[in-house]
């Protein structure tokens, strides 16, 4: 563990070695295995499980009964709701190991997970995309989407603020409601045309 200002309550487990960002708070029932990277500033709620050679960006906030297996990345900022499921196996069998076959599975920058949504590994959510509740995905998502259903289909946009986008201007791009930022639809992608789009690339 670094940094003097990490929480870890009493009654969570942190296997060591693991390296814990300053500002991380640990809760209730957590286990963080040996070999995790958990970012700054990060909220891991009740009974969070985090497997070994996970890596966790910054500002990530974790809420109550997730567990990310070996095989998860989520970059900065992802939000994961409450008892959403992550996999790392296609085809598991309790008597046969299949840890050669874990599939990676990457959130990419800004990505919310809604509560009860499946994940199925080996897939990729774009950055800033927003995952309804109770979804199951099981391809990858582009950028920005809005996805729902079971399985998962994109229903629309959403901002990097977190809205739907809805509404357009006389140039046809996309308005967030709360930021003002314009947003260009094309061949199946959505680009922000005002803020820096390097960040995370």
């Amino acid at each position: 563990m670094t940094g003097g200002s990490i929480f870890v309550h009493e009654s969570a487990y942190v296997d060591e070695p693991s390296d814990l960002g300053e500002g991380t708070k640990i809760w209730h029932f957590c286990h963080v295995m040996s070999g995790a990277h958990i970012g700054k500033n990060c909220i891991l709620g009740q009974n969070v499980f985090v497997g070994a050679d996970v890596v966790v960006g910054n500002n990530v906030k974790i809420q109550n009964n997730v567990s990310l297996y070996a095989g998860v990345t989520l970059e900065d900022d992802v939000f994961c709701g409450p008892s959403c499921v992550f996999t790392n196996v296609m085809n598991p069998r309790s008597e046969i190991i299949r840890k050669e076959e874990y599939r990676a599975t990457l959130i990419r920058r800004g990505a919310t997970i809604g509560a009860n949504a499946t994940i199925v590994c080996g897939t990729t959510v774009g950055r800033f995309a927003f995952i309804a509740a109770g979804a199951l995905v099981r391809t990858d998502v582009p950028d920005y989407a809005l996805m729902a259903g079971v399985p998962a289909v994109r229903k629309g946009w959403m901002s990097r603020h977190g809205h739907r986008l809805q509404k357009r201007d006389n140039n046809g791009l996309l308005i967030c409601p709360q930021s003002g930022w314009r947003y260009e639809e094309s061949n199946g992608a959505l680009t922000c045309r005002d803020a820096d789009e390097t960040y995370a690339e």
